[in-house]
C-alpha cells in the first residue's frame, strides 16, 4: 500500500517549456538546456524529451547520476555533467556512457584517464573560474593544465566553460565584462591546442542581455522554466514573453467564519480585526511550502489573490476568503499559477523571501503530472 503524505499537486505544462526554449533559441541557436536538479523540479525525463522534440540536441544536468538517467532514457546527444565525476563510479559511468564531465581538478583528470580503454578518447568539459570562486581552474592554472592534458591524449577537451556571477545585475556590468574578457583569453589558450573546443559562458541572464558573451554554446536555465532573471532591472524587457511552466494546487479542507477578536493558528500571531471567512488549505511546510510565508504569503482562490493568515503549519495553512464568494471545501487553492490573479514563480519568491529557483525546486518535489 502506498501512503500519500500530502495533498499538494504539481502540474507541469511541457508546451510552455517548449515555447520558452524556442523563444530563447531564436536569440541563441546553440542553446544547451540546463536540466539539473530534476529540471528545476519540473521532472528530468519529461522535460528532456519535450525539449528534444523542440530541437535540443545537447543537455547539461547536474550529477552524473542524472546524466545516466538521461542516457539510459534514450537521450542520444551530448550530455554534460556540471558537477563532474566526483568518484571512481562517476568516472566509469562517464567513460562507459559517453557523458561529458566537467573537470575542475587534477584528480578528476587522473580518474578519467585511468578508466579509458586503450585507444579510447574521453570527451571532457574544462571548468574555469573567472570570478565566481566556486569550482574551476584559474587562468594562471592554464599552462600546467595544458601540459597535463598533452600527457594524457585519451582526454579530449570539447568544451571550456565558466559561470557568470552577476550577469542579472546591469549595475555590475563591469564585473561581467571582466569575466567575459578572462574567459576569452582562456578559451584562446585551450583552442591553441584543441581548435575544435567550444566555449560556453552565457547563463539565462547573459543569453537574454549580453549577446557579446554568447560564445559557441549557451546554457539557459531558469528562463526555460518561465522565470525572468532580469526582473526588476532596466533590462527586464528582454525576458518578456516567458511562460511559467509549473502550477501548484492544494485542496481546501474547510471554510468557516472567524469572528472579530478570534485568533487563528499557532502562536496566535493573527487576530481577526473584524468578522472574516477563512479557508483551511491542505498544505504546509511538510510539502516544502515555507513556514516563512506565515502572515506574508498569498494564494489564489477562484482567481482572486488571498492572503495567508497566521502561521503556516505542517500540513495546513489558513487564507482569508472573506471577499471571494462561493468558496467551499474541495475547491482548489493555487499556490502557484492558475487563472486570474496568478502567482508567478517570481511573485511567490518575493513573498517567500528567496528566489524562483528555490521555489520551483522545492515545490517540484511534490507529486507531479505532465501535460501539453
Amino acid at each position: 500500500m502506498t501512503i500519500a503524505y500530502n495533498k499538494l499537486s504539481v502540474r507541469v505544462r511541457l508546451g510552455a517549456l517548449r515555447r520558452n526554449f524556442q523563444r530563447l533559441r531564436r536569440m541563441a541557436p546553440a542553446a544547451m538546456p540546463v536540466i539539473k536538479s530534476d529540471a528545476y523540479g519540473h521532472g528530468l525525463m519529461p522535460v528532456a524529451r519535450a525539449l528534444e522534440a523542440a530541437g535540443a540536441d545537447a543537455f547539461a544536468a547536474g550529477t552524473v547520476d542524472e546524466c545516466v538517467q538521461l542516457r539510459d532514457g534514450g537521450i542520444p546527444g551530448r550530455i554534460v555533467a556540471l558537477l563532474g565525476a566526483t568518484d571512481a563510479d562517476d568516472a566509469e559511468c562517464c567513460v562507459a556512457r559517453s557523458i561529458v564531465p566537467a573537470v575542475y581538478s587534477a584528480d578528476q583528470l587522473e580518474l578519467l584517464a585511468s578508466r579509458a580503454a586503450p585507444g579510447q578518447q574521453v570527451d571532457i568539459a574544462l571548468k574555469f573560474d573567472t570570478g565566481m570562486a566556486r569550482l574551476g581552474f584559474t587562468e594562471a592554472d592554464l599552462p600546467a593544465l595544458l601540459d597535463r592534458l598533452h600527457a594524457r591524449p585519451m582526454l579530449r577537451p570539447v568544451l571550456a566553460m565558466s559561470h557568470l556571477a552577476v550577469s542579472d545585475d546591469p549595475e555590475r556590468a563591469d564585473f561581467t565584462r571582466q569575466q567575459g574578457e578572462a574567459f576569452a583569453r582562456i578559451l584562446a589558450g585551450v583552442r591553441a591546442a584543441w581548435p575544435a573546443a567550444q566555449g560556453s559562458l552565457a547563463n539565462s541572464a547573459a543569453l537574454l542581455a549580453h549577446p557579446e558573451l554568447h560564445f559557441d554554446v549557451q546554457r539557459p536555465g531558469i528562463a526555460l522554466y518561465g522565470s525572468n532573471p532580469l526582473r526588476g532591472t532596466p533590462q527586464a524587457h528582454h525576458g518578456d514573453g516567458l511562460e511559467p511552466a509549473m502550477d501548484v494546487t492544494a485542496p481546501i479542507l474547510q471554510v468557516h467564519p472567524l469572528p472579530a477578536g478570534r485568533s487563528i493558528s499557532y502562536g496566535r500571531t493573527f487576530t481577526a480585526p473584524r468578522g472574516m471567512t477563512v479557508a483551511i488549505v491542505a498544505t504546509g511546510y511538510a510539502d516544502a511550502y515555507s513556514r516563512g510565508l506565515s502572515g506574508r504569503g498569498a494564494m489564489t482562490v477562484h482567481g482572486r489573490r488571498v492572503p495567508i493568515l497566521g502561521r503556516v503549519c505542517m500540513q495546513m495553512t489558513a487564507v482569508d476568503v472573506s471577499d471571494v464568494p462561493g468558496v467551499a471545501a474541495g475547491d482548489a487553492a493555487h499556490l502557484l499559477g492558475g487563472p486570474g490573479e496568478a502567482l508567478t514563480p517570481d511573485d511567490l519568491a518575493d513573498l517567500w523571501g528567496t528566489i524562483s529557483y528555490e521555489v520551483l525546486c522545492l515545490l517540484g518535489m511534490n507529486p507531479r503530472t505532465h501535460e501539453e
